[in-house]
C-alpha cells in the first residue's frame, strides 16, 4: 500500500468516525484531529514458521512439495535509519504513521488509526529444529538456516501492523491557555498485518506481493507533549502479538506460510493537530 493511499484512508476514516460520534442533543465541542509521522525500533520473541506447498514447484531443476515447521526461530528488525535523510526514499526506514482524533469529552478519550512499517528478519545461519516433510520424505532434525541452500524468511517491506486504537489521555502539566501540555497516553487496539514477504527457498529467492495475511493486537503507552497549539511529540512503547496466518512463499499458487511472535516497539512521532 503506497504512503499517499494510507494517509487518504486515515483521513477518510477519521471524518467518518467524527460524523458517527456527533450528538445533536448536546453542545458541540470542537474535536482535535491529528496526523503524525515518525520511526520505530522493534524487538521480537522467538517464533515458529510453517511453510506448506502441495503444488509441485520447479526450483533449480527439481520439483518440490513440502510441509515443514521451523521451531523457535530468532528474528530481528532492520531499521535502516541511515536512509532517513534521503527524501526520495523516506519510507525505506522503519517508519510509523498516526492519524486520530480526540473527542474532547470529559474523559479525554479518542480514536486512532495506527500504522507501523516494521521489518522482521529471521537470522540466517542459526541452528533450529525443523520437522515435517519435503517431497514426501519425513524428517525431524536440527538444521542450519542457510539462505543459499535451504531457507531465508523475512517481512522487510515490511511486517506492517495496521491497528485501530482507542485512546485515553491524562494531562499532567499544562499552560493556562492549554496550548502547551505534557501528559500520558494509552492506546489499546487491534487490526491486521499487511506484509510483503521475501523468501529464499532451496536456493530460489522470491520477493512476494503485499497481502493481508493475519491479525495483530497490542497496547501502546508513553508520553505526549503538545506545543505551540498545533504541534505534538510522542514517545511511546508498544507491546503486542502478531499472527501471520497465510503469507506468500514463492508467489501466488506456490505455497503459503504462517508465523507468529510477540513484539515490542519503541516509537517516536512528530505531528500536527488542529480543532474542527
Amino acid at each position: 500500500m503506497g504512503l499517499k493511499k494510507e494517509i487518504v484512508l486515515i483521513l477518510l476514516l477519521l471524518l467518518s468516525i467524527s460524523g458517527i460520534c456527533s450528538d445533536s442533543t448536546h453542545v458541540k465541542r470542537k474535536r482535535t484531529f491529528y496526523l503524525g509521522w515518525g520511526y520505530n525500533r522493534d524487538w521480537y520473541s522467538k517464533g515458529n514458521i510453517r511453510l506448506q506447498n502441495s503444488n509441485p514447484q520447479l526450483i533449480n531443476g527439481t520439483y518440490y512439495t513440502y510441509d515443514f515447521t521451523v521451531y523457535n526461530a530468532k528474528a530481528q528488525d532492520r531499521p535502516q535509519f541511515d536512509r532517513i535523510y534521503d527524501i526520495a526514499n523516506i519510507t525505506i526506514p522503519q517508519f510509523s504513521v498516526r492519524g486520530g482524533l480526540f473527542f474532547n469529552d470529559k474523559h479525554d478519550l479518542g480514536f486512532e488509526i495506527n500504522y507501523d512499517h516494521a521489518k522482521y528478519v529471521v537470522q540466517d545461519y542459526q541452528k533450529v529444529r525443523v520437522a515435517g516433510q519435503i517431497n514426501g520424505q519425513s524428517f525431524d532434525k536440527d538444521t542450519i538456516l542457510d539462505p543459499n541452500t535451504f531457507l531465508h524468511y523475512e517481512h522487510t517491506d515490511g511486517a506492517n501492523f495496521i491497528m485501530f486504537n482507542l485512546i485515553k489521555r491524562w494531562k499532567l502539566l499544562h499552560t493556562k491557555n492549554n496550548h502547551n501540555n505534557l501528559g500520558i497516553i494509552l492506546k489499546p487496539g487491534a487490526g491486521i498485518v499487511y506484509p510483503r514477504t521475501a523468501v529464499a527457498l532451496f536456493g530460489n529467492y522470491f520477493n512476494n506481493d503485499w497481502k493481508i495475511s493475519g491479525v495483530v493486537a497490542g497496547i501502546e503507552a508513553g508520553l505526549r507533549a503538545e506545543f505551540l497549539k498545533h504541534g505534538y511529540l510522542e514517545f511511546t512503547g508498544k507491546g503486542g502479538y502478531a499472527n501471520y496466518i497465510n503469507t506468500l512463499v514463492q508467489g501466488r499458487g506456490y505455497g503459503k506460510a504462517s508465523n507468529q511472535f510477540w513484539f515490542f516497539e519503541a516509537i517516536l512521532i512528530l505531528g500536527f493537530q488542529f480543532k474542527a
